[in-house]
């Protein structure tokens, strides 16, 4: 423990420890506002939030806290998360320099064609679940290759429930495990865990679940093997594609293999993105000749693609610095928030009387994903339902001897696996605009968002995926 955190900690127990009352008022004071300034008043999040930190704020300056005091909170809760804000400024770079290399297109261009009717929702949730890890986004992968399997789907009379829950399902594969997705990364930051120890974490749970929905999806999938298949749209995306890259594998593929090779030795994130973008640079301008300038523009703003295609161009124009800056903002403010809610012990209070009751690890986990859950219904946005949760829960994982990735596993489980199943979140209301599906609708054929959550608390109650607390470094 450095000085700063001991100074903090000491100040928690020389001042007047928040009652029970207190400290549900205040944290119900941040639920209410925030809810309602998302939802009644359509008011920015970050606006929301600044006046949520002015709550909390006045709220520990009633237990005594002096204003320097408060803002070291802020700033502690801010600290603790420093190296994981360089890897959000890094994953902008890393999705805009894949696109300029060629390393999404050709995805999408030979992922087409693993396309046929009796396979169609098996390896459409495969390419989904590709596109979303090579991009970190699950609405770049719904808003471009969900689009295109929409219309083959509607093609083949397959129900349009069925395919957007498949697409949901990969896309959503990706949003959680991958290096450059946002909420990963956010759920690793807010939790204190190493990034890939966290993506360690959660393939004990996702990977069999993935492999459970494949298995749906093969036996779904059959009952549809006589459907036509449109060949007319795969050939006009093909072209668009082909007529702007070269998309020879063995080249467009190098970024990312050389980015998970690092990642599986262990070398730091920093240096494995950072490496990736300095190849994918090189075969951007002396494999696709591109403009040097352009691509280094790249880097801090992304523009649209040229193949004339809309949605794929618009996903082509993804990435960039600048493109983290709403969600690294968000996090900051949020953080902020977090260590004032920590260190004056309104946290501590709250979390004693509400899970103190829970004896065993497999209750934590249950109560932990379905307060995640409860947290989007009421807060629309899985970013700050992750980091307050991670707040909320740290202690508690920490008393079991738990490692920090089964908190945040547990938690993108709650949040991250159900904000898309919720129609008023931002994630619910873009899949159901943008596919042509009311999310209720879908739900019921979203097994990977669905199933996730039961299968981690499954294994949880058999003691499968429990990792335990080790006192070492990067961990």
């Amino acid at each position: 423990m450095n000085e700063n955190e001991r100074q903090l900690n000491d100040m928690v127990t020389e001042k007047n420890h928040p009652s029970f009352r207190r400290a549900a008022t205040c944290f119900l004071g941040v639920f209410l506002m925030i809810s309602v300034g998302l939802f009644g008043f359509e008011a920015s999040v970050h606006a929301v939030i600044f006046f949520a930190l002015i709550w909390v704020g006045v709220n520990a300056a009633q237990l005594g806290y002096t204003f320097i005091e408060i803002r070291n909170m802020m700033n502690r809760g801010i600290s603790s998360a420093l190296p994981a804000i360089y890897i959000f400024l890094l994953i902008g770079m890393v999705i805009a320099s894949f696109m300029q290399s060629g390393t999404v297109p050709s995805l999408i261009y030979y992922g087409l064609d693993l396309l046929n009717p009796a396979i169609f929702l098996a390896a459409g949730l495969l390419l989904c679940s590709l596109m979303s890890v090579a991009t970190g986004t699950s609405w770049g992968t719904v808003g471009t290759v969900g689009v295109v399997l929409i219309g083959i789907g509607e093609t083949m009379n397959i129900p349009l429930p069925v395919v957007a829950g498949m697409i949901i399902s990969g896309a959503t594969f990706g949003d959680k495990l991958s290096p450059i997705s946002d909420t990963t990364n956010l759920a690793a930051m807010s939790a204190g865990t190493n990034l890939y120890h966290h993506i360690y974490g959660m393939m004990y749970t996702t990977v069999p679940t993935f492999l459970i929905v494949l298995a749906i999806l093969v036996f779904l999938g059959l009952q549809y093997a006589e459907s036509p298949l449109p060949t007319d749209n795969i050939d006009e995306i093909k072209a668009a594609l082909v007529s702007v890259y070269q998309l020879n594998l063995f080249v467009t593929l190098l970024p990312i293999l050389l980015m998970f090779g690092l990642s599986m030795k262990r070398i730091p994130a920093e240096i494995s993105m950072s490496s990736s973008i300095l190849l994918a640079m090189v075969i951007a301008v002396f494999y696709q000749n591109k403009d040097i300038v352009g691509v280094v523009n790249a880097l801090w703003q992304n523009t649209p693609g040229e193949t004339g295609h809309e949605s794929i161009d618009a996903l082509l124009g993804r990435g960039g610095i600048y493109s983290m800056a709403w969600t690294l903002l968000l996090s900051l403010m949020a953080l902020a928030l977090g260590g004032i809610l920590h260190y004056a012990g309104f946290l501590r209070v709250l979390l004693a009387h509400v899970i103190a009751g829970i004896k065993r690890v497999s209750v934590l986990i249950a109560t932990t994903i379905i307060s995640g859950f409860f947290s989007n219904v009421a807060m629309g946005e899985a970013y700050i339902s992750i980091i307050l949760n991670c707040q909320l829960f740290n202690d508690s994982y920490q008393q079991r001897g738990l490692d920090k990735a089964v908190l945040s596993r547990s938690v993108e489980e709650g949040s991250t696996m159900t904000t898309g199943l919720i129609p008023w979140t931002t994630a619910g209301a873009f899949y159901a605009a943008t596919l042509g599906v009311e999310t209720l609708e879908y739900v019921p054929y979203a097994f990977l968002n669905l199933l996730n959550p039961i299968v981690s608390v499954f294994m949880a109650i058999l003691g499968i995926g429990l990792l335990r607390r080790i006192q070492k470094n990067g961990r």
